[in-house]
């Protein structure tokens, strides 16, 4: 995969990022996590490298066990409320970003489904993605 330029940041601009890794990861997420987070049936995240990651503004945070136990720790917008990306403990070495912060989401494509065992009733995925009943390993 060639590299690419990815960039985003909140609804009012005070929060920029910006990547030029290529996502090692896309995925629809439907854990309860996300659901919440982002009022919707699920939210669609990529992961980049954490050491090619860059973000501008202060961001406020709020931490949620995951399966582990561990904390994920979701980044948002203080002024506009905008989620923008999460630290998961238990990789170290990514960084989680949501794909409709992106400046042009297009860039992304979702490779497949996780946490499906949450998925609500009336938000089932229908396309041909693979599903994993959680992050598959």
């Amino acid at each position: 995969m060639s590299e690419k330029q990815l960039s985003g940041g909140c609804a009012c601009g005070a929060v920029r990022y910006e990547t030029a890794a290529e996502p090692v990861i896309v995925a629809h997420c439907h854990c309860r996590d996300c659901q919440r987070a982002s009022g919707a049936a699920m939210s669609t995240v990529f992961a980049v490298p954490r050491a090619a990651f860059r973000c501008k503004g202060p961001t406020s945070t709020y931490a949620t066990p995951g399966d582990s136990g561990n904390p994920v720790v979701r980044h948002f917008c203080a002024d506009c409320g905008s989620p923008l990306f999460s630290d998961v403990s238990v990789l170290p070495d990514l960084q989680f970003v949501r794909a409709a912060s992106l400046d042009d989401p297009a860039a992304v494509s979702p490779t497949m489904h996780i946490y499906c065992d949450s998925a609500q009733p009336w938000g089932k995925p229908l396309d041909d993605l693979p599903h994993f009943a959680k992050m598959p390993s």
